[in-house]
């Protein structure tokens, strides 16, 4: 699944556009931004509600393919600019980490 599929089927608002659409490896939940660092996968969605620059510099260090940030929190400018820098995708849900977890490694799975 790539992650303009995986945005489509999550029913999410593609925040920062300008990203190559390759497909995801899998998905890690976190907002603490330590544990993403030391837990993530390469090539992955990283679900989460922190929405500010720092995500994505975590998300380059992990090589992150997109950012998922819930419960429709709002992104600032810097972190849309520091995104597209990296050519990471930053997609917004209206749903929990929860409920947007589940949601993707079921579809995920269905890919296996």
């Amino acid at each position: 699944m790539t992650i303009r599929e995986a945005a489509a089927a999550l029913g999410a608002e593609v925040l920062q556009n300008d990203f190559e659409d390759t497909k995801l490896s899998g998905a890690y939940t976190s907002d603490l931004l330590s544990d993403v660092m030391a837990h993530a996968k390469d090539g992955g969605a990283l679900i989460t509600i922190q929405a500010h620059k720092n995500t994505v510099a975590v998300a380059t260090l992990v090589n992150i393919a997109v950012i998922v940030i819930c419960n429709s929190r709002p992104a600032p400018e810097d972190m849309l600019e520091a995104a597209k820098d990296e050519g990471i995708a930053v997609i917004r849900t209206k749903e929990n980490q929860f409920t947007v977890s589940g949601k993707l490694y079921a579809l995920l799975k269905q890919e296996e």
